[in-house]
């Protein structure tokens, strides 16, 4: 397995609010490789936010790569991980951006930080699972475990003697910074007996929301205070899969670590377990969303957009491709997915370099603000095909624009929930629900006063998500599903935010340095 210093999950990086990060990547594995910083804005810095052949060629083996990583107003905990075809499955690790000299926590300082990274484990080669996917056209196979720090913990013979231990005294509060670094399932977390204080999410701070579990999309953070206020013993910490598409294999297994209270006592011969939301509770799921509220201070200020300019409806599709003889392993297509039926497809030489070069021929500036066809989307496909249109159609934003985007699940060969990750920005979840999305209604019950800021957001099965943000960050963006396969598949486009007036409003130069679009 490819792996960042000899390291799975690979090391973290902290760093304080307002810092800038220098990070040179060695490639010394077989396949190209690029780093993304997930949920750091990046601001007028494209050039190294890192997806492959979108805002940089890969670094090829045997090359290396310097990227500089502003961190401006982001807080709390995000995450790097490789952007390039199925790297990121071992190739990922935390970053924990403390407060700026001077200020602190708007929560009381805890006694000790931690930080839980899940993950996915594959028995085989990722990078030959999806090769061998892409070309019989079918699924990849699903993880066979999922892990905790690396561990998939004592439920299997091969971790129950290096399961991931947290030991902890008794009477304290404890921060965890917690990592979905999954390939494609959500995830519910949990401990046994205890009770978690959510207080951030994807490097900003929330009200505080007491649960007894949370639900975490893969690409998302969360900042949790846990107090070890039970009888000292040896406690379960769950991570456990949601999946609600039908027709498709997933990993349907749990995960386990330990909380380990220290002192004087006799351990039980099997930590507290505790039984979290099903694999397909999505209510649960949708539940827990709709509780996070920003901070919303004097402190910690919020601007929702108010006076929208731009407004888009997306739809997050499942499709197929149609394959010469019905050859593929899809019923004979290929499957596929799409937003707003439009499968994008990368090009061979970055678009970012295509956009500031003004080459032709790599892109189109149509994506549409609307599907082309309208139907129930939450019941049934209608008149809307299956089958997706591949392309590279871009959308073209003025800077300054206020934007509001609503994403529509729909039911075309199968309603999943989708992981929305959106680069260079961070945006307001204003508005969340089932079934179709009511121009007419559903605006009437948006949270303009205090809704969260995030870089991610589940689109659940069937429902719909409202957000919200001011395009005030030029450059090439990324916007995707973050289930591995689904990218992979075509669900994604780029947002192309133009220049403002001034330099300060402008893409920052080109460095001299960047990887080769050449394969020579």
């Amino acid at each position: 397995m490819l792996t960042v210093n000899d390291s799975f999950p690979g090391p973290t990086i902290r760093v304080r609010k307002g810092d800038t990060a220098i990070v040179n990547v060695h490639n010394y594995g077989r396949y190209g490789v690029t780093i993304h910083w997930h949920g750091v804005k990046q601001p007028r810095n494209p050039w190294f936010d890192g997806p492959e052949n979108i805002t940089q060629c890969a670094i090829r083996p045997g090359h290396n790569f310097t990227y500089v990583v502003f961190f401006t107003v982001e807080e709390g905990t995000l995450w790097w991980h490789a952007h390039s075809d199925w790297t990121r499955a071992t190739v990922h690790g935390p970053i924990i951006i403390l407060p700026a000299l001077g200020t602190t926590y708007p929560f009381p300082q805890p006694y000790e930080e931690h930080t839980i990274v899940l993950g996915s484990w594959y028995k085989g080669d990722v990078m030959s699972i999806i090769s061998e996917a892409m070309y019989t056209g079918g699924r990849p196979n699903s993880s066979d475990a999922h892990t905790i720090n690396g561990q998939p913990g004592d439920l299997y013979p091969c971790s129950n003697q290096t399961t991931y231990r947290l030991k902890v005294k008794p009477g304290k509060t404890y921060l965890l910074r917690i990592i979905n670094a999954v390939m494609d399932e959500e995830i519910f977390f949990g401990i046994a007996n205890h009770n978690l204080t959510v207080v951030g999410q994807d490097g900003s701070y929330l009200k505080p929301v007491t649960t007894d579990y949370i639900s975490t999309t893969p690409g998302q953070t969360f900042d949790v205070l846990v107090t070890t206020n039970q009888d000292p013993s040896l406690y379960y910490m769950i991570a456990s899969p949601l999946f609600d598409g039908q027709y498709t294999p997933f990993d349907n297994s749990a995960s386990t670590a330990i909380l380990e209270y220290e002192g004087d006592y006799t351990p039980p011969s099997t930590p507290v377990f505790r039984f979290l939301p099903g694999c397909n509770d999505t209510d649960a799921a949708v539940s827990f969303s709709k509780r996070l509220r920003s901070l919303a201070s004097k402190e910690y200020p919020i601007d929702v957009p108010k006076n929208i300019t731009t407004r888009m409806l997306i739809t997050t599709d499942m499709n197929h491709i149609p394959c010469p003889n019905k050859s593929c392993a899809a019923h004979g297509d290929r499957l596929a997915s799409s937003l707003s039926n439009f499968s994008f497809v990368t090009r061979p030489i970055d678009i970012l370099q295509a956009y500031t070069r003004n080459l032709s021929d790599i892109y189109t500036t149509d994506f549409p603000d609307a599907p082309y066809v309208i139907y129930d989307f939450t019941g049934g496909k209608g008149n809307a095909s299956e089958f997706t249109t591949p392309a590279t159609r871009v959308k073209m934003l003025n800077y300054g624009e206020q934007v509001e985007m609503v994403f529509q699940g729909t039911t075309i060969v199968s309603p999943e929930s989708h992981p929305m990750h959106l680069h260079g920005y961070s945006f307001y979840v204003v508005g969340l629900g089932y079934w179709n999305f009511d121009y007419g209604s559903d605006p009437a019950s948006f949270n303009l006063i205090d809704p969260p800021e995030v870089n991610t957001i589940m689109v659940p099965a069937k429902g719909w998500v409202a957000i919200r943000f001011v395009a005030d960050n030029p450059g090439t963006w990324l916007m995707h599903c973050h289930l591995a396969r689904h990218l992979i598949w075509g669900m994604s486009t780029v947002l192309m935010v133009k220049n403002g007036p001034s330099n300060d409003t402008s893409i920052r130069p080109r460095p001299s340095y960047m990887p080769s679009c050449s394969s020579s």
